[in-house]
């Protein structure tokens, strides 16, 4: 057993610094490499990627920084686990076995972590008694299931566990659990008991902490201004030992905060009742949490408490739900206010006088309302604004309706008030709205599957 073990975070979202992950892997010893790439409107994202190209449908940066890591791959020992795979896990496993080969790096062994993905097999869930119940609304997802663009079951940590078991140095994942990649290191290194649940709540909570990348090492603090360096910001490293026990920090020379307030600004990042973040390995309690900061860029948490495990994993799918279409003009002085109320009311009309069918119909004044949280007061309309910039926003089922919503917007530049000074962007076009749909699905009706492969 190693005295501890270094789990470095390389990308907290898809889309993050491109060179981070490099970063970490170069710039000082690591042990695992841990990235996270999928939010949830991700996964609909990749699925309508992959229904145009059967070879696309995962983030497709990542290849390119395997390829980059390569080397500590083979002389360092370090292990690449990311949730990269998306809704194409395997096609993801290909190219970046096809780019070890090139390089040379034939001893490379790639796992694939698949059997989330749950789109294909709705209707026969269905017919067996899983409702798939609107987490929010109680609705059956047979209600939309014609509509849906993807779903995917949050895996937790084991079949990580299992993919490291066989000696992988890549792993691949569709939608695990982001805190599932840091705690499947923890688990495999010390031999941690899955039924341990305080040692599988250090884990998912050092997950936690690191699962948004720079967030917890400066970026986007509340007390920015304490960050020194923004530019050269380092990316959040979990030091881990085997009782439990874990340090926040992150490489030396980099910029960056680490400090008692960032972790615990990350600490309370989407996490519900504090004493019940459930996720499929565990039930932390983040109440029970000790945070000292002992050196610079340096923080100790212990004393984490956890619960058993439900019975349940959490299903994120995502649906076709109407179309939507926004656009923008801009009202000088005098009367800014006045005039883009004014230009409000017009299209109004005139899209009632068009018969044009909107569910939802948003008039935003910027420059005294962005949010549409204060309605227009006498005090407003008699204010002087330099200029205020009306944002309408309106969605319904047709999109047609909403295309030709969007031919009025440009003739109301010398139809309606005078003083429009800007308007961009061209006719706006109606977009499809991807609605969220989460739901519970019983841990015996799906099961993980791991797969090792090896350059031929």
């Amino acid at each position: 057993m190693k005295d501890f073990i270094r789990i470095a975070s390389g990308q907290g979202f898809w889309g993050d610094l491109p060179n981070a992950p490099v970063n970490q892997a170069k710039k000082g010893p690591i042990d695992y490499l841990v990235m996270d790439y999928l939010a949830e409107v991700t996964m609909s994202i990749m699925q309508k990627q992959k229904m145009k190209n059967p070879e696309w449908g995962y983030a497709r940066d990542f290849v390119h920084v395997v390829e980059q890591v390569l080397p500590e791959i083979k002389n360092d020992g370090i292990k690449v686990i990311s949730n990269a795979g998306g809704v194409n896990p395997k096609a993801c496993k290909d190219e970046i076995l096809k780019i070890a080969k090139e390089k040379g790096y034939n001893e490379l062994k790639v796992a694939v972590v698949d059997g989330d993905d749950i789109l294909d097999q709705i209707d026969e869930l269905i017919k067996a008694g899983h409702t798939l119940e609107n987490m929010e609304d109680g609705r059956p997802v047979s209600e939309i299931k014609d509509e849906l663009l993807s779903a995917n079951v949050y895996f937790g940590c084991q079949p990580i566990v299992e993919a490291l078991k066989l000696g992988a140095d890549v792993i691949i994942t569709g939608r695990v659990t982001d805190t599932g990649l840091t705690l499947a290191p923890m688990i495999h290194e010390f031999g941690w008991d899955a039924d341990d649940f305080d040692k599988m709540a250090v884990g998912t909570i050092a997950g936690h902490i690191i699962e948004c990348g720079a967030q917890v090492s400066g970026g986007n603090f509340t007390d920015w201004e304490k960050v020194e360096d923004f530019v050269d910001i380092g990316f959040p490293i979990i030091e881990s030992y085997p009782n439990g026990d874990f340090y926040v920090t992150k490489h030396e020379g980099t910029g960056g905060l680490v400090s008692e307030m960032t972790v615990k600004e990350q600490l309370l990042y989407e996490i519900g009742d504090p004493s019940e973040y459930i996720t499929p390995d565990v039930i932390a309690d983040f109440t029970s949490i000790t945070v000292e900061e002992t050196d610079p860029n340096r923080v100790k948490i212990t004393g984490i408490k956890g619960h058993p495990d439900t019975p349940t994993y959490k299903v994120s799918a995502s649906y076709n739900d109407g179309y939507k279409l926004s656009s923008t003009l801009v009202y000088s002085w005098p009367d800014a206010l006045k005039k883009a109320i004014k230009g409000a009311e017009i299209l109004e009309k005139r899209s009632e006088a068009l018969g044009l069918n909107f569910d939802e119909f948003h008039k935003e004044y910027i420059g005294y309302n962005g949010t549409n949280e204060n309605p227009v007061t006498d005090e407003a309309l008699n204010t002087d604004f330099d200029e205020i910039q009306m944002r309408i926003s309106v969605s319904g089922p047709s999109k047609n309706d909403l295309n030709r919503f969007g031919m009025e917007l440009a003739p109301l530049i010398l139809t309606g008030p005078s003083g429009v000074t800007g308007f961009a962007g061209g006719r706006p076009k109606a977009s499809g709205v991807v609605a969220y749909w989460p739901a519970l699905l019983d841990k015996n009706a799906v099961t993980p599957r791991v797969t090792l492969y090896e350059i031929d």
